[in-house]
């Protein structure tokens, strides 16, 4: 931990090969530009904004460089780029204006300071924004780029967040409270459908478990924005649960190694009485009844459980997902699928 001094303007901008830090304060100094070594050639990728990791071990103040990069086919003129860390973190400055234009190919860096907080206890999740804007380059006019970094640790898996008792024996039902009002599913009537303790469940593209613990003992996570790590590459993740209402939808966010972070809306039919496909879900078992706080009961009626998957960025690994916050939201397990 370092002591945290005035920011002052201490905004500087440099050009990717250039040997020194030009300050901002000088509004005569032009920057340099360092034109790409390769003739500018036609190109449809997208101008690449990128942000340095930024050092979190407050209070102090941090520096942070924010890359701009031109793809082209034409030269970016009247580049002016802003910075922005989470709500009340003071950023100076700004914006960092950049005299000149770039070549195909060409990159400039601008510079900001930032006046990081004491570490909060817990988990938490950052996120910093960077935001180009433009003339010529790809024609797009502006760029955004973000860059996400937690302090604290992440729950090791799904399992570490069960807070709820889903199933249970139809020889000890007092246990269960799935939906809130005392029910749970029936363990018996989960396996003659398939959903044994530790079995395999393959769909979406992905390999999921079900829980292998003891029945009328926690074995699903009612979704409250927990942070679960969860390693791997993939076109989708997957989750593996049900509602219990008929508003069991939300938005789990995806965080990647490199910073970056996507997102992505799913939802679960009720366990009962929705359409099995509500929410665009997928039906992966149905069970007969379920267990009430007096015992089994409600046989001829299906309690089910559903999966449903959002997109990754398969050229990226997840490092960890934040679940939705939304606690009809029930998840048995979650998996990287193809």
């Amino acid at each position: 931990m370092r002591p945290a001094g005035p920011i002052g303007s201490l905004g500087t901008l440099v050009v990717a090969g250039a040997l020194a830090l030009l300050p901002l304060a000088d509004a005569t100094a032009a920057p340099t530009t360092i034109p790409a070594s390769a003739p500018a050639t036609a190109s449809a990728a997208a101008t690449a904004v990128t942000i340095s990791p930024v050092d979190l071990d407050g209070p102090a103040v941090s520096t942070v460089r924010v890359t701009v990069t031109n793809p082209g086919p034409e030269r970016m003129r009247s580049l002016k780029v802003s910075f922005a860390g989470p709500v009340g973190w003071d950023v100076q400055p700004s914006a960092v204006p950049v005299d000149g234009s770039l070549a195909t190919g060409a990159s400039a860096e601008a510079t900001f300071r930032i006046r990081v907080p004491e570490r909060r206890p817990g988990f938490t999740v950052r996120t910093f924004t960077a935001t180009a804007t433009y003339r010529g380059g790809d024609g797009a006019g502006s760029a955004t780029g973000t860059r996400t970094q937690h302090s604290g640790t992440p729950l090791a898996n799904l399992a570490a967040a069960y807070n709820n008792v889903g199933v249970t024996d139809e020889s000890d039902t007092g246990p269960g409270n799935y939906d809130g009002e005392g029910n749970s599913f029936s363990a018996q009537k989960l396996a003659d459908a398939g959903l044994r303790p530790g079995g395999t469940v393959d769909v979406l593209g992905a390999e999921l478990r079900w829980p292998d613990v003891p029945s009328g003992s926690r074995n699903n996570v009612s979704a409250a924005g927990q942070a679960v790590a969860l390693s791997g590459t993939g076109s989708r993740l997957v989750f593996l649960g049900s509602g219990v209402t008929s508003g069991a939808s939300g938005t789990a966010t995806v965080y990647y190694t490199d910073g970056t972070s996507s997102t992505g809306s799913f939802g679960f039919p009720n366990w009962s009485f929705d359409p099995a496909n509500a929410h665009g879900a997928t039906l992966v078992a149905s069970s007969d009844g379920r267990n009430r706080p007096g015992g089994y009961g409600n046989a001829g009626i299906a309690y089910r459980v559903f999966a449903h998957s959002i997109p990754l960025d398969p050229t990226k690994r997840v490092e960890f997902v934040v679940l939705p916050g939304n606690g009809t939201i029930h998840l048995f397990d979650l998996a990287i699928g193809r």
